[in-house]
């Protein structure tokens, strides 16, 4: 229905941004792949997917297509839904999965926080095929470094509660990650540790 939406970013944070286009303001869901590419801009375009259930209608936005493209095989696999996908892709960038998937490594794939033995399975056996003929030439999402802040980890919890993850495991996961990592760590690596341990 959207193939894209472009406009002024009236709201952002790592699981969502709000895109104000004619006066319309967007509610648009994204991966922290996409947060990562878009966190110091105003203005952007955000590469759009209408998922639609009985119970809900939501948007869900990527700064690159080819992200677009690894989410609509991911919620083509059963058991994997929008926000399972979300989860994946905010753990592993499209390349990490598509050379776990073509390389058949089950445990980088169970890295991801909710994702078992037979749903990791399922996705390789599902996506293998579709993903050798796309290739896996992509470049790697570029994690800028920021000191982690009050309104940093706000940001890193935020993230973690609206993935799913209850609010005290998140805490005790950031906590863990910023003594290994030290404060240089970026908001986005700092989620994305913390999923894996959360």
């Amino acid at each position: 229905m959207f193939a894209f939406i472009e406009g002024k970013l009236e709201h952002k944070d790592p699981s969502a941004v709000v895109i104000n286009t004619g006066g319309i303001g967007y509610q648009i869901f994204i991966s922290l792949q996409t947060y990562s590419a878009i966190k110091d801009k105003e203005e952007c375009r955000l590469f759009t997917y209408f998922h639609v259930r009985e119970d809900v209608q939501a948007l869900y936005g990527f700064a690159d297509p080819m992200e677009k493209l690894t989410f609509t095989h991911l919620i083509s696999v059963s058991g994997v839904g929008a926000n399972t996908a979300l989860v994946i892709l905010s753990t592993l960038n499209p390349l990490e999965l598509k050379t776990a998937i073509v390389t058949e490594d089950v445990r980088t794939i169970q890295s991801v926080k909710g994702i078992g033995a037979k749903t990791a399975q399922r996705i390789i056996l599902d996506l293998k095929d579709k993903v050798q003929k796309e290739g896996i030439n992509i470049e790697e999402s570029q994690n800028t470094s920021a000191g982690i802040n009050n309104s940093a980890k706000e940001e890193a919890l935020l993230a973690l509660t609206t993935l799913g993850i209850p609010k005290a495991t998140a805490e005790k996961s950031i906590a863990r990650v910023l003594r290994k990592e030290g404060a240089n760590i970026s908001v986005e690596e700092l989620i994305k540790q913390a999923l894996k341990t959360a």
